[in-house]
């Protein structure tokens, strides 16, 4: 996001921190992750006013990275700067049974029109605990691979409908030409547990890998994890981008988008920046893929951005009609009848899909989607059994730190400044004191 915003939302911080604005107003802090689609909502406020004129909402948007370690510090300490909070189904769960976060249903059975039984099932329970929705979400994601069809046309070469890594390699290798800018494939590298870990966690899993076993044993030390990363790492650095140890899905989406690149395994949610015609090259040029396997039926992860409300705000009404502005129905026609059909927030609303003009647009991209979100469960996704939730992520507190930390030394792996031995023997290491803990509790 540009300075303008972050200056306003930090400037709001100290002034707004009571019940009212100076004009009577209830004023809420709103935290998000400045992806294109908050970037969107942003844009489309005057709508909120018109509705709820008494709501003054400032917003602190930030890179993921930073939004997350802000967000989390805030809500565990209860420091109380935030009204209304987004984050994943990776925090949901966890910070309900820490009573960090307020138990939505009350507010949405309320709400007339809201309608949450159509939230696309395997999104919607994973933001629940214990029978409660504790944050609803604003656009859900799985992961796939966005491929350009006409040059694979021009080529000769053939995406099958769900593709083994082997073959994306390969096509990688034909289509890469760097000596012209272009990359025969884009993949995340930049350090982070949701950046480069997400898209190699996916790969870890078909190949066999976990992080820990059923007794909790780190397992990152394992041959399956160490083909799994080898084969990432030797990809991206053999026929990804330039630069690519500090390339994270924002860099991804402008790189293929603006034509540079044959292919990007990343998250379902990037159709709407690939398929907006005012600022990408390539609408019309591209087809889709699931993600790719090798020794599971499917593969991918689960993610979504989601809206909650702190336990300490005091103005959870007003918080409440935000999120319903923001997730509800009408949200979704509001983003395309005012920017564009192809930018609605995509994978949370089974009746995204069932808008005409979406339905026309998304033709290529909603039935990998939706299958790609069915099929993102462990049972389909996995090889051997796990102790944890989640695909991309364990569903522990210490993940955070663990996979930032792993995630630093797969990145210096892909700079080249590491082999991928020493990375795993590193990454081992930091695991398996995660796993003491885990084993004492058992």
């Amino acid at each position: 996001m540009g300075a303008g915003l972050g200056a306003m939302a930090a400037a709001g911080l100290s002034a707004c921190s009571g019940q009212a604005t100076a004009g009577g107003k209830t004023s809420l802090i709103v935290a998000i992750v400045s992806n294109p689609q908050m970037t969107d909502a942003i844009s489309l406020m005057d709508d909120f006013r018109s509705k709820h004129p008494g709501i003054d909402v400032r917003f602190v948007s930030l890179p993921e990275n930073e939004a997350r370690a802000k967000i989390t510090a805030s809500v565990a300490t209860e420091g109380g700067e935030f009204d209304v909070v987004m984050i994943s189904n990776y925090e949901t769960p966890m910070w309900a049974e820490n009573g960090w976060i307020t138990d939505l249903s009350p507010y949405m059975e309320q709400t007339e029109g809201y309608d949450a039984k159509d939230f696309i099932p395997t999104i919607r329970e994973a933001l629940t605990h214990r029978g409660g929705q504790y944050s609803v979400p604003f656009y859900g994601e799985s992961s796939f691979v966005v491929y350009r069809e006409d040059l694979f046309e021009k080529a000769g070469l053939s995406m099958p409908e769900q593709p083994t890594w082997e073959q994306i390699r390969g096509f990688a290798q034909k289509l890469h030409a760097p000596e012209k800018g272009f990359s025969g494939i884009c993949l995340r590298g930049l350090a982070g547990w949701g950046e480069v870990m997400a898209p190699l966690d996916t790969v870890i899993n078909t190949y066999g890998g976990r992080w820990f076993d059923e007794d909790w044993n780190a397992t990152l030390d394992s041959p399956e994890v160490h083909e799994a990363v080898a084969g990432y790492v030797d990809l991206v650095r053999s026929y990804g981008q330039p630069g690519a140890a500090t390339s994270g899905y924002g860099d991804c989406i402008t790189r293929f988008s603006q034509g540079n690149a044959a292919m990007w395994y990343d998250a379902t949610a990037m159709v709407s920046s690939i398929e907006d015609p005012s600022s990408s090259k390539v609408t019309g040029k591209t087809n889709y893929a699931l993600a790719p396997v090798k020794e599971t039926d499917s593969a991918g992860w689960l993610y979504t951005w989601a809206l909650a409300i702190p336990e300490t705000s005091r103005k959870k009404q007003a918080a409440w009609d935000f999120i319903a502005w923001m997730t509800n129905k009408e949200y979704l026609k509001l983003v395309g009848n005012s920017i564009g059909w192809e930018r609605l927030p995509p994978g949370s609303r089974t009746s995204t899909y069932e808008i005409p003009e979406y339905a026309a647009i998304a033709k290529d991209y909603a039935t990998p989607t939706l299958k790609a979100m069915g099929n993102a469960t462990q049972d389909k996704s996995m090889v051997h059994p796990v102790p944890y939730t989640g695909l991309q992520f364990v569903g522990i507190p210490e993940f955070q730190d663990l996979g930032t930390r792993v995630a630093q030394q797969i990145s210096a792996s892909i700079a080249g400044s590491q082999s991928v031995e020493e990375a795993l023997r590193q990454s081992q290491d930091f695991a398996a004191t995660v796993a003491r803990t885990y084993q004492k509790k058992g």
